[in-house]
């Protein structure tokens, strides 16, 4: 299966950069440095249209596409069909494991605290719904900060200790990886896995897309050497475009950049072209873009409806506009 798959192009289809990194999401983030560091070449696609799918990011070869929401992400999908695989001689060891759990619970949960809670919510509302309508962009950010306090299970009179707890493990997760790191190149015998790739997609988002006022920026600072690693392989893998081509995230007229099997790439609207009649790929394209706004409106509305009398002041978003900082 392999095999069949290097004579096809990769594309990697992510969320879009910004604050100086190829992607800015935190779940796109190691995919890309996973990719980077088995020196596959790929392309790099952007999707800001459905800024909630759990389909993104995913890789696709040819017929083949592996997605974020199937069989333990785009990372475990890539290694269990055979396309690249570079755990081989680490998944039976305990320390190994033990590591990946700690960095794919605590610390994710961490930068979620951060990015949705614990923060003015700009850099959230940047790299997911600033080419959305305003409104629609709101909403949705209001409605995903309370999605996460229900799944980190946090609630009025819990708030404070849950933050505690937050920040407590982050500094133990942060301990324990820089005494097994050391001044070595990787975590584990000095060669790259996908433990390498999910936490310097940590730390590059966490030093690069939280605010200066981050306790987990804060945190992290603390250990020279956490920081040496991410500046040493952002330099190495982030900055070198050698393996990989990516196009703008601004999608263009034509959807014929668009990956296949995906929703619609697009968040403006097509230029008109009066003088040539429209493709049937085109109107296609311009329907989906309708039928986006109609349900995201939908959703909003129905939103509403069903949360009544929640409190949304419970969601710390800040108390003005201002302080998304959007474009």
């Amino acid at each position: 299966m392999e095999e069949s798959h290097e004579r096809e192009e990769c594309t990697l289809v992510a969320r879009k950069p910004c604050f100086g990194l190829p992607t800015a999401c935190p779940i796109c983030l190691p995919v890309y440095i996973y990719l980077k560091l088995a020196r596959l070449p790929f392309r790099l696609d952007f999707n800001s249209t459905y800024p909630d799918s759990d389909q993104i990011p995913y890789v696709e070869s040819g017929a083949y596409v592996a997605y974020n929401n199937e069989s333990g992400g785009v990372i475990q999908r890539l290694k269990e069909d055979g396309i690249v695989n570079l755990d081989t001689e680490f998944c039976s060891i305990p320390e190994w494991i033990s590591m990946k759990a700690m960095i794919s619970s605590w610390l994710v949960d961490a930068v979620m605290y951060e990015l949705w809670l614990g923060s003015d919510g700009s850099s959230a509302f940047k790299i997911y719904y600033s080419d959305l309508p305003w409104l629609i962009g709101k909403v949705l950010f209001v409605k995903q900060a309370y999605t996460v306090k229900q799944q980190l299970g946090i609630t009025k009179e819990n708030a404070e200790r849950r933050e505690e707890e937050i920040y407590k493990r982050v500094k133990i997760a942060y301990g324990a990886l820089s005494t097994r790191l050391g001044e070595q190149e990787f975590l584990f015998e000095d060669r790259p896995s996908s433990l390498d790739a999910l936490f310097l997609g940590h730390l590059l988002f966490t030093l690069q897309a939280l605010p200066e006022a981050s306790v987990l920026q804060s945190s992290l600072l603390e250990h020279g050497n956490l920081i040496r690693y991410a500046e040493k392989h952002k330099t190495d893998f982030l900055d070198a475009g050698s393996s990989c081509s990516a196009v703008p995230w601004f999608p263009s007229d034509s959807s014929s950049s668009t990956p296949r099997r995906s929703p619609s790439n697009s968040s403006s609207k097509p230029k008109r072209k009066p003088k040539r009649e429209k493709t049937e790929e085109e109107k296609t394209f311009k329907r989906r873009a309708k039928y986006f706004l109609a349900t995201q409106v939908v959703a909003i509305l129905l939103f509403l409806s069903v949360m009544g009398g929640y409190d949304f002041s419970e969601v710390e978003v800040g108390d003005d506009d201002e302080g998304y900082g959007y474009d």
